[in-house]
């Protein structure tokens, strides 16, 4: 008969596997993570999180039907807080089952989304898994299914953030996508629904992991929002993102220097010179939006992807906002396939968030061609103006140059549905078309009778177009505009505007919900 264990000898015990669980995994694997120059997933923890506040949770799960399987079974799960913020967190561990997806891992992320979501605190996931566990066959794959159905449940109550570290494939990628927010660190972050071996021996492409899916890669198709220099630099991004976020939908934003520059800057003035006289001259839209926000800090997202049109968070009177505006460098601003559907999915957040959103406009339109036609740009050129139309929370234009035809519809337009309170710059140019297009269209004939004078008179023209037509005013004499406004005082009345609009309800026709353009 065995004797009673003591208590000195039973905190021993605890201390023992205690230390085992907090690095669980084999001394060669180890040696692989720390050659490959990774930090452990509870120092990656501790370095996203507040010093001294993570709680971990399920330290002493294991993978069912082996009793020597390691503890922790390949993630790190717990709690904690960013900018005394609370959170809740997950990191994958590679060196315990390379960080796959396993019955034990599936139930402690689940265990920890599920908190996230009943005390309203952001989930961070911190990826670096090979998948699916293969040993565990079809336990794995229901994981990962009731992860998703969590991610659902989270979608909108709570921001949803994956910050990835490692090569990911397959169920590992999937999860990412469906959060809110992609980080990845341009040195080891990869991620692919199959690596080139699998794609190589199926289809016979032959493909390096560099091309196929490495960082900037995946940020050019779309599926990354930011590319961090290394793993700190990720963690960092990671922490000031959230300070533009609420913790929950039910709260709001933190609001951070109110009422700072409470009159005109040198940096407001900066903006009566920043718009070419030329229509056609390109210009920089962050110099603008710059100028336009508090402190001139502005957070870009999706940078790499579809560049023609910017997405951002700033400040306006210490509250975060969702900057949507045209980028006159790439593609004269124009909207496509790519640049549609990121706006519209940045419309959708700021309206889960409960964050204005602030269009900057100046658009010559849809763009034009026959790749883009059979991409769909009618169906998904489609999505941003539904994004817009059904954001309910308080919405506001400045037009400082071009707005034209469906560009000027969707952009945040009065007529839309999409502004509450639209302004104009006197450097605006609001029209079906541009001047020379409208010219060409309507006076071809006279131009072209006017023989050698038929230059001379399509300049005069399009002057005269400009004048009289696409101008800021006929759209303000119609209540289009609500004001024509120096561009110098934009700030300032960005911050009258959206506390004219705090309080802004819209009360929507009952339905179960309304059919999106996918």
């Amino acid at each position: 008969m065995t004797a009673a264990r003591t208590t000195a000898e039973k905190l021993a015990d605890l201390g023992e596997r205690t230390r085992i669980a907090m690095d669980p995994g084999s001394e060669r694997a180890k040696a692989r993570r720390d050659a490959a120059g990774k930090a452990s997933p509870r120092d990656r923890i501790n370095a996203l999180l507040d010093p001294g506040s993570f709680v971990e949770i399920g330290l002493m799960v294991k993978s069912p039907g082996n009793p020597s399987n390691p503890p922790t079974d390949g993630v790190v799960t717990g709690r904690g807080t960013i900018y005394g913020r609370p959170v809740v967190v997950f990191a994958h561990d590679v060196t315990v089952f390379g960080g796959s997806l396993g019955e034990g891992f599936g139930r402690k992320v689940c265990a920890i989304m599920e908190l996230g979501i009943k005390t309203g605190a952001p989930i961070i996931g911190i990826n670096d898994s090979g998948g699916a566990r293969v040993q565990d066959a079809v336990t794995s794959l229901a994981y990962y299914s009731e992860i998703g159905k969590r991610q659902y449940q989270a979608s909108g109550v709570v921001p949803q953030i994956s910050v990835m570290l490692g090569k990911c494939a397959g169920g590992a990628v999937y999860s990412p996508v469906c959060s809110d927010f992609v980080v990845a660190d341009r040195e080891q972050a990869y991620m692919f629904i199959t690596g080139p071996d699998i794609i190589k021996a199926v289809t016979g492409e032959d493909i390096s992991i560099e091309e196929l899916g490495n960082a900037m890669a995946q940020a050019h198709a779309g599926n990354v929002t930011h590319v961090a220099e290394n793993e700190a630099a990720a963690l960092e991004w990671t922490r000031e993102l959230l300070q533009f976020l609420p913790s929950t939908s039910h709260e709001e934003a933190p609001r951070i220097n109110a009422g700072i520059e409470p009159e005109r800057t040198e940096s407001d003035l900066s903006l009566n010179a920043i718009i070419p006289d030329s229509d056609n001259a390109a210009y920089d839209m962050h110099d603008v939006l710059l100028g336009m926000f508090d402190d001139g800090d502005v957070f870009e997202l999706s940078s790499d992807f579809a560049p023609n049109i910017i997405t951002a968070f700033a400040r306006v009177d210490g509250r975060p906002v969702g900057i949507i505006a045209n980028q006159p460098m790439h593609l004269s601003g124009c909207l496509d396939v790519d640049s549609s559907e990121k706006a519209a999915r940045f419309a959708q957040i700021c309206d889960a968030y409960s964050l204005p959103i602030v269009c900057v406009v100046d658009i010559p339109g849809y763009l034009p061609g026959v790749e883009q036609e059979r991409m769909g740009i009618i169906h998904r050129g489609a999505k941003f103006l539904y994004a817009i139309v059904d954001a309910s929370v308080p919405k506001v234009t400045v037009i400082v140059r071009k707005a034209y035809g469906g560009g000027y519809a969707v952009m945040g337009s009065k007529n839309l549905g999409g502004g509450d309170i639209n302004f104009a710059w006197p450097t605006a140019r609001i029209a079906v078309m541009g001047a020379e297009g409208a010219v060409d269209l309507l006076q071809r004939r006279q131009i072209e009778e006017a023989g050698e004078d038929g230059p001379k008179l399509r300049q005069d023209l399009i002057n005269m177009y400009n004048e009289f037509v696409a101008t800021p005013y006929t759209a303000a004499e119609r209540g289009y505009i609500d004001a024509v406004i120096e561009p110098a005082d934009t700030r300032l009345h960005l911050r009258k505007a959206l506390a004219q609009l705090k309080d802004k309800e819209r009360l929507d026709m009952p339905r179960k919900h309304p059919v999106m353009p996918l």
